[in-house]
């Protein structure tokens, strides 16, 4: 009877000791003993996925800081050395690296308070209609730049909803802001949005390129990108989508990806409905 009970504590002091990969034979039977084995192994699993997950978050915060710093480095040498002259060109150079820094530490911290629970929100009663027109408008130009049309479906009527309009404006301009990063020029963005039962839905359509089946569900990981590939200046850190679904999660609703009908992405938010 004990000897089982033993395995386990001997396995839970190598536990301990930060070897996560430790296991115990799981028995047969359905009793406490084999329950407890179980649980065990499941425990030791989930931490060894959170010690992996912690280095992969650290490899890629150093990445994420190490180039744009690079840049900054040899462009401030190549000013000092009189490779290159200190004009207006220069200066915009560095400071799209500054900025590059400062919305990786900003989206870093927005993480973080997020995970802790101290990010702060003001709900109240807000028309998502609203919030929705707001953000497409204050995009025009961006969506422009991009060579992009926007397809703009809301309703006539309000969409009463409880949130804070500030963080649901944040969320969208992070959903439009992916778009404009990811969607080849001369396609399109479809917004559409209406009441489905207890459920505010919002679904935004791009164009091609798309994402693999595959990918879908990884899309709201931290510094995960589709295409490795692209440039940081393009893809950004990958973080933008990992921050929406802290939004929406906060307002007790849900973000999900899909394949769009359009040829790219379809991103569906779902929000509890006022009254």
């Amino acid at each position: 009877l004990l000897r089982p009970v033993s395995r386990v504590a001997e396995a839970t002091h190598r536990l301990a000791a930060g070897a996560y990969d430790t296991r115990v034979p799981e028995p047969t039977g359905d009793d406490e003993i084999g329950r407890l084995a179980r649980d065990f192994n499941q425990l030791a699993l989930t931490l060894q996925r959170n010690e992996a997950m912690r280095r992969e978050f650290m490899a890629d915060v150093s990445h994420e800081l190490r180039t744009p710093l690079a840049v900054l480095k040899g462009e401030l040498e190549a000013l000092e050395d009189g490779v290159r002259r200190l004009d207006a060109s220069a200066l915009r150079s560095l400071q799209g690296e500054v900025a590059t820094l400062n919305k990786l530490v900003d989206d870093l911290h927005e993480l973080s308070l997020a995970d802790v629970g101290a990010l702060s929100y003001r709900k109240a009663e807000l028309d998502l209609r609203e919030v929705l027109d707001d953000t497409a408008g204050a995009f025009g130009e961006r969506l422009r730049t991009s060579g992009l049309a926007l397809q703009l479906e809301l309703p006539g009527d309000p969409l009463p909803a409880f949130g804070d309009a500030r963080r649901l404006r944040q969320l969208f301009a992070n959903l439009f802001e992916n778009s404009c990063r990811y969607t080849a020029a001369g396609g399109a963005l479809r917004v559409q949005a209406r009441r489905e039962g207890r459920h505010m839905c919002v679904d935004l359509h791009d164009s091609a390129p798309g994402v693999r089946d595959d990918q879908l569900p990884r899309l709201f990981e931290r510094f995960f990108r589709a295409e490795p590939s692209r440039s940081r200046r393009s893809g950004g850190a990958g973080l933008g989508l990992s921050i929406c679904q802290r939004i929406v999660e906060a307002h007790e609703g849900r973000i999900e990806a899909r394949p769009s009908p359009l040829g790219g992405l379809w991103l569906r938010v779902e929000l509890p409905a006022l009254g």
